[in-house]
């Protein structure tokens, strides 16, 4: 299920930018480095590994080789109804099955610098201030897959998609027999990005920080990651609980590997070539 990694890394022209986020305020951090994304100048990866070891991101490890964002973790659930399939520690273990230290706004920064774009979660906008009619707004955001990392009880590293630890909601009422077993129908997320609140006074608030919401499977409109379309989180309305026939044992330290399809930068020699 391995992907081949870019040879080039398209974001080795913002390693003055990454630098700086763990130096100012999350919602400079969030908004100046989204704007500078799309920069690109020619480094050494070598360089750009330098630059990624002096930023403080706790929990949260860029991986160059594999074009990763590895996000540590550990199984929180084994069986039930899911709303979420990652959370922060301490916000909503009863419904997810990986909970990680990291904050959010961590690995939405550590998503940037891989190259990544944020959109949105799925939100509703006023369409007209004098009537007081909505929108609704669909998600959107840059393509993540999403894997699984452990050691077997052989002690074997095993990569599997997160679709592989999922399955249609057995408990759901109005679930088609057929789909009774159905295994979750993707491994791939948007990078939707959560929302930045103003807070009193002080610094701008990133939602996901304060809510939990990592990686979601119902929608809430203020999440990391997401489906590229809704599920209610109302509690008759669950489409999907935990498949636990790969899963490790609750308690079980994993990483949450978060691959974004960056499409490689072009090869410098023969872009030269063609000029």
């Amino acid at each position: 299920m391995k992907q081949t990694p870019p040879k080039h890394h398209p974001l080795i022209g913002v390693v003055t930018v990454a630098i700086l986020l763990a130096m100012i305020p999350t919602d400079k951090a969030v908004a100046d480095s989204t704007a500078k994304t799309t920069s690109s100048e020619s480094g050494s990866t070598e360089s750009l590994e330098g630059a990624l070891k002096k930023l403080k991101l706790p929990g949260v490890h860029i991986n160059l080789k594999e074009h990763c964002v590895d996000v540590d973790g550990e199984i929180c659930l084994d069986e039930g109804p899911l709303e979420l399939l990652a959370c922060t520690k301490n916000s909503k273990e009863h419904e997810s099955i990986i909970a990680v230290g990291a904050m959010p706004r961590h690995i939405h920064t550590a998503l940037l610098l891989m190259g990544s774009t944020p959109g949105n979660p799925a939100m509703q906008k006023p369409l007209s201030k004098q009537n007081g009619t909505w929108v609704h707004v669909p998600p959107r955001g840059a393509p993540v897959d999403v894997f699984i990392v452990f050691k077997n009880k052989q002690g074997i590293v095993v990569e599997r998609p997160v679709c592989d630890l999922i399955k249609a909601y057995s408990g759901k009422k109005k679930l088609r027999t057929k789909q009774k077993d159905s295994q979750f129908p993707t491994n791939t997320f948007l990078f939707a990005g959560s929302f930045l609140r103003n807070h009193g006074n002080g610094a701008r608030k990133y939602l996901a920080d304060m809510s939990g919401h990592v990686i979601s499977i119902a929608t809430f409109g203020d999440e990391l990651l997401c489906l590229p379309r809704v599920y209610s989180h109302s509690t008759n309305s669950l489409e999907w609980q935990i498949d636990a026939t790969h899963l490790p044992e609750v308690g079980t330290k994993v990483k949450l590997r978060l691959r974004p399809k960056v499409a490689p930068a072009p090869d410098a020699d023969k872009v030269n070539e063609k000029q």
